[in-house]
């Protein structure tokens, strides 16, 4: 992975926020992500894509659903540092982990977890 692309993609707040919110909790549906980041989805699914574009993401489908986790294939180095962002700067992801823990009873994987 080129680190100027990287770099580029991540220079973001919403999709640096989605990356770590996805490394963090393993995998998030759009309609978690627009819950913890208080966005529209046309907003987030367009960040997803540029994520998913870049390398860093790997999505798949239930049903309408789209879920996104980090791509597996990412290099050590990426791994790493996204680890040691989400561990050095907690705070920064407060407030989106206090709104996605008030959405309530969070989605099961298998189920439907978005309105359709």
């Amino acid at each position: 992975m080129d680190p100027v692309v990287l770099f580029k993609c991540l220079a973001d707040d919403t999709r640096l926020r989605c990356l770590l919110l996805i490394q963090r909790e393993t995998e998030l549906c759009v309609c978690e992500l627009t819950t913890a980041l208080d966005e529209s989805q046309p907003k987030i699914s367009r960040h997803l894509a540029l994520l998913r574009a870049c390398g860093l993401l790997k999505d798949r489908r239930e049903g309408i659903w789209v879920f996104y986790q980090l791509h597996p294939d990412l290099p050590h180095w990426v791994s790493e540092m996204l680890d040691l962002l989400s561990r050095e700067h907690d705070s920064y992801l407060q407030p989106c982990l206090m709104n996605l823990q008030r959405m309530g009873e969070r989605p099961q994987r298998g189920s439907s977890c978005c309105p359709a």
